[in-house]
């Protein structure tokens, strides 16, 4: 089926009643209003709890019904507007029908999953279908791993422009972050642990670094995530494990293989938290990999991932108040070198709390540049935020979501 644009919506929020879900409707109506150009609606299963989200924040807009589980009813949904937005995780409990509803109609589609083996099943089972209706399917919208993924854009089109070209190396450190992932975030990763417990496809899936390339640039050079204390060899700082690392590292090295790897056959790319130096930092870098590895071991067992979700993750709906979303913040670092050696920094920076009020704003923005989205440049298919969109999407977030994207030092 042929995209069209003769659709009744422009935009629609699949997932609207969850707490990412409230954020990004209440981003919308502050860029878009109601009533204006954009025409935009809200969707999920339980109409009283939509009629709430729009009472709650001022989305006046269409109200759709619609269970993940209901096939019809997401093709429906999916032939009726141009653009569907989901924040219905863990995607791959909830979300593989919506983008095969998608895939099939056409309908360009943007969510925040950091599920590695989902995107892999979706683009195994669903590319060829985005391809012919014209579908951009674009995964990853949200803290993980649009950051990343732009922030290794970013740096590379910098290096081509002071430098001598691009850099066959960059490493990212998270020098500070406020807020931490939200709940959303860790049922997926729990999500994730389950099935690689009882699923060495997954395993290896998820140990590949080269994973979501497409099937013949799915090798190159090892590049092992950071998983025990290491030392910056620029900085003598104290590294530990990013928990978004083997999410991030994967959606960057699908960038450059959708480019047809512009940055060399050899780019590596890395994510650590950086820890400062001395003894804390030894110190902090040892716990954090003592408590990363202990609790991936304690996710895999069934009845701890039963109790966090019952006792500790929050409910569906609930998250920080406003006030605690506008003082989290986080500051990563891109540290690039080119064949020749020259070196460059860049920085990212987010004005919010990177595990939801940020990340609703830069899918939001994600979202609506799909509709301006020139056709002839990005087909069909499955693409990642850099890849889709660059420098387009750089300047939305600059603009619309308290992102910035600037050189530290051209001669770092």
């Amino acid at each position: 089926m042929a995209p069209s644009f003769d659709r009744p919506h422009d935009l629609v929020v699949f997932g609207a009643t969850s707490f990412v879900g409230q954020i990004l409707c209440r981003h919308l109506v502050a860029r878009h209003g109601t009533t204006g150009p954009l025409r935009w609606a809200i969707a999920g299963r339980s109409a009283a709890k939509l009629d709430q989200v729009a009472a709650d924040t001022g989305a006046d807009v269409e109200r759709i019904v619609v269970d993940a589980t209901d096939a019809a009813g997401l093709a429906e949904l999916a032939a009726s507007t141009r653009v569907l937005v989901s924040t219905v995780g863990p995607y791959a409990l909830h979300g593989s029908l919506v983008v095969a509803a998608c895939a099939e109609a056409g309908t360009d589609y943007a969510d925040l999953t950091g599920e590695t083996q989902w995107m892999r099943r979706m683009i195994d089972a669903h590319h060829a279908a985005a391809e012919a209706s014209g579908a951009r399917i674009v995964h990853t919208c949200g803290f993980d791993s649009i950051p990343s993924d732009l922030g290794v854009w970013f740096t590379q089109q910098r290096a081509i422009e002071l430098l001598d070209g691009p850099c066959g190396r960059i490493d990212m450190r998270v020098v500070a972050m406020k807020g931490g992932a939200s709940g959303g975030t860790i049922a997926s990763m729990m999500n994730v642990v389950a099935e690689a417990a009882k699923d060495k496809e997954v395993r290896a899936i998820l140990a590949d670094p080269y994973a979501l390339a497409p099937p013949d640039l799915r090798s190159g050079p090892p590049q092992p995530d950071v998983v025990t204390p290491q030392r910056d060899p620029d900085t003598g700082h104290w590294l530990g494990p990013f928990v978004m690392a083997a999410v991030n590292t994967r959606v960057v090295q699908r960038t450059h293989a959708l480019l047809g790897r512009p940055w060399g056959p050899t780019f590596r790319y890395r994510e650590a938290m950086d820890l400062g130096d001395g003894p804390l930092g030894a110190a902090k870098a040892g716990g954090l990999a003592a408590g990363s590895l202990a609790g991936m071991g304690l996710l895999a067992v069934k009845p701890v991932r039963t109790a966090l979700a019952r006792w500790v993750l929050p409910k569906p709906g609930e998250g920080p108040s406003p006030d605690q979303q506008e003082a989290g913040s986080f500051d990563l670092r891109f540290k690039g070198t080119t064949a020749s050696g020259a070196r460059i920094e860049t920085r990212v920076t987010g004005d919010r709390d990177p595990g939801y009020g940020s990340t609703a704003k830069m899918l939001g923005e994600a979202a609506v540049a799909l509709l301006d989205l020139p056709r002839d440049e990005v087909g069909g298919g499955f693409w990642t935020p850099a890849a889709a969109f660059g420098d387009r999407l750089v300047e939305r977030l600059e603009a619309h979501a308290g992102l910035r994207f600037t050189v530290v030092d051209p001669a770092a």
